[in-house]
């Protein structure tokens, strides 16, 4: 079977762990790197790719089975339009957009084209996930009734010398927290409302530093998920799964899910319940739910390739993306006004068989 060709477009941080995956990965090809600086230039030439500016300077004779787009977020319609124009399947680096109507505009597009659009989530392919998704499935946590997650961290004083990271819409809420928010739809469901408060009281900068929301899901259960990037602690998915090894390690969870019959703790997999009856004076058993792990980067680039042969369906489309977005935004919004916002979009539903 001939190699999957794939070019990314975009040699930023995230694009050249992009490109460093595909060439790692059986059955794929790295084709190009599509940048117009002077440092994607410089990248593919270290790759030992070919260079190209912009998707129009690529030949036909060129062209790649599918492109990752890692891209600034602001750039990431126009360059999946061009894509979905032309027919070639893409992987959009999350945020789908830098608005709902944006991404709502790309997955029509995409759609109307019969193009395959996956989105950048990329935590959904980590074995981990995966596997408390099917604890949950599995009814071992009975009803769920709440979660609550948290991303605190400090970002070092170099990473704000960089204008953007200071302006509206660099802080936490977009950057950081849209992956918790995608993985609690993916795990418990859609949610229909929010509220939240924001602050940026350290820095001064026009980006939030710390935000804090209540989530409501559609089947009931009720959520809190807060996020600082200036706070010192071991509780955030960076330092406690060990997925990217730049981040030192810590045996912390980052994410507790409360049901009627079961609790369970992410990363560790910790299954929390009852050997008999329920109730507060009776002993409570620890389970520890065993798993494989893998590199979900890696786990995202063969099934992109799985998905370019027509082998599987997008686990996170451009829909999934859509619907992750509209909550960010809700979020945004409801930090803005300080009252409850209801989530409005059009959303597949992120409990369907992955």
């Amino acid at each position: 079977m001939a190699p999957v060709k794939i070019a990314v477009m975009g040699a930023g941080l995230i694009g050249k762990r992009h490109a460093a995956h595909v060439r790692a990965q059986e059955g794929a090809l790295l084709s190009a790197i599509i940048d117009p600086a002077p440092a994607g230039k410089a990248f593919a030439a270290e790759m030992g790719v070919t260079w190209y500016p912009a998707f129009d300077a690529v030949p036909a004779s060129a062209r790649p089975d599918g492109v990752i787009v890692a891209t600034p977020n602001q750039l990431h319609v126009a360059n999946g339009l061009e894509l979905a124009a032309a027919g070639i399947p893409m992987l959009v680096e999350k945020p789908i957009a830098d608005s709902v109507d944006g991404a709502r505009k790309l997955v029509q597009a995409a759609e109307a084209a019969g193009v395959p659009l996956l989105v950048g989530h990329h935590r959904r392919h980590n074995p981990m996930i995966r596997k408390a998704r099917e604890t949950i499935d599995a009814g071992r946590l009975g009803r769920v009734l709440t979660l609550t997650g948290q991303f605190w961290l400090v970002k070092p004083d170099a990473y704000f010398d960089v204008d953007w990271r200071r302006q509206e819409g660099a802080g936490p809420i977009l950057i950081n927290l849209i992956h918790d928010i995608d993985l609690f739809r993916y795990l418990c469901g859609e949610i229909v409302g929010v509220q939240a408060q924001s602050s940026n009281a350290v820095r001064g900068n026009l980006a939030e530093e710390t935000a804090v929301a209540i989530l409501r899901f559609a089947n009931g259960a009720l959520g809190t998920v807060s996020a600082s990037d200036t706070v010192v602690s071991p509780w955030s998915w960076e330092l406690t799964t060990g997925e990217n090894p730049a981040y030192p390690q810590q045996d912390q969870s980052c994410y507790q899910i409360g049901g009627t019959h079961g609790s369970l703790t992410i990363p560790a997999l910790e299954l929390w319940g009852h050997t008999d009856k329920r109730g507060w004076w009776e002993p409570l058993k620890r389970e520890r739910i065993p798993f494989v792990p893998e590199d979900p980067l890696q786990a995202q680039i063969r099934h992109f390739c799985a998905v370019i042969r027509g082998e599987e369906e997008p686990l996170v489309s451009g829909r999934e993306g859509l619907a992750t977005l509209a909550v960010i935004e809700a979020v945004k919004q409801a930090a803005r006004s300080g009252g409850p916002v209801e989530v409005a979009t059009e959303p597949a539903s992120a409990r369907a068989s992955a």
